[in-house]
């Protein structure tokens, strides 16, 4: 099917996922939409989050999408079902393949997890995981400070080192042996959070794993593209077009691919 598979996120994160689906399935369309007038989601109540949700996908529903990534944590968390409930075609999240990810890396049975307000709060991680493995071990933490650092582009600075040492200082004498980078904007922080958390803690994100089942997905239901010629991707985005691009190009290698088109977002009455 030439249909192209639609990729949601709060901003940048879900690029990681675009990355690893660029990576895994390259004759695959990609649009991608990136919320970045009103990122971060993880402080928002879930109600918003549900409902800019749904103008999303409502947005993305245009394109005639053959699947929906909602490759948002937050979003994920508390979104997912309703999503999935209201659309015909597969609706992939995030939370479920991270924490399949990580059952099968640890080895002592005690997993971290970091992300959003939203994320943690919900519980949807240590949820998963105990669905998978009811005797894990699961340590949260919410880390509110790092997806504006990485919004802003700000990967690898000393400003950067410094908020993610005092944002996990508390988790470094945890006896985890992997820890899940539960928001997708996180792997653009992987140097500085593996830094701090040291040689012995395997970092889980999610992407990987997503794409993997996407794959699955779309080959079991005959889905899978079957042209042979280079797919032009589309990124739109709902705030700042040049920071936007700046990010989309350094993290995804691609410099004629990437046009962000900026969407007035409707009001929330």
């Amino acid at each position: 099917m030439q249909q192209a598979i639609a990729i949601l996120d709060s901003g940048v994160g879900g690029l990681t996922v675009a990355k690893e689906v660029m990576r895994q399935l390259p004759q695959e369309k990609i649009i991608y939409f990136g919320d970045t007038a009103r990122t971060p989601y993880g402080p928002r109540s879930p109600l918003e989050v549900i409902q800019f949700t749904h103008q999303i996908v409502d947005y993305l529903l245009q394109f005639q999408p053959k699947m929906i990534v909602i490759a948002c944590n937050t979003a994920t968390a508390v979104a997912l079902d309703e999503i999935r409930a209201r659309l015909s075609i597969p609706v992939v999240g995030v939370i479920h393949p991270g924490a399949r990810a990580a059952i099968k890396t640890t080895r002592n049975g005690m997993i971290g997890v970091i992300g959003t307000e939203g994320t943690i709060k919900s519980s949807a991680y240590e949820l998963a995981l105990r669905q998978i493995s009811p005797h894990i071990q699961v340590v949260s933490q919410s880390c509110p400070q790092l997806v504006p650092l990485v919004e802003k582009g700000l990967f690898r600075t000393n400003e950067t080192q410094l908020v993610v040492e005092q944002t996990l200082r508390n988790l470094t004498d945890v006896p985890m042996d992997c820890l899940i980078l539960g928001c997708t904007h996180y792997p653009f922080l992987t140097e500085a959070i593996s830094t701090v958390m040291g040689p012995n803690v395997t970092l889980i994100s999610s992407a990987d794993e997503t794409a993997r089942e996407i794959s699955t997905i779309l080959y079991h239901k005959g889905m899978l593209a079957t042209s042979n010629s280079i797919p032009v991707h589309q990124f739109f985005c709902s705030g700042d077009p040049y920071m936007f691009k700046k990010i989309a190009q350094s993290w995804l290698n691609e410099e004629t691919r990437v046009t962000p088109v900026v969407w007035q977002v409707p009001h929330i009455i």
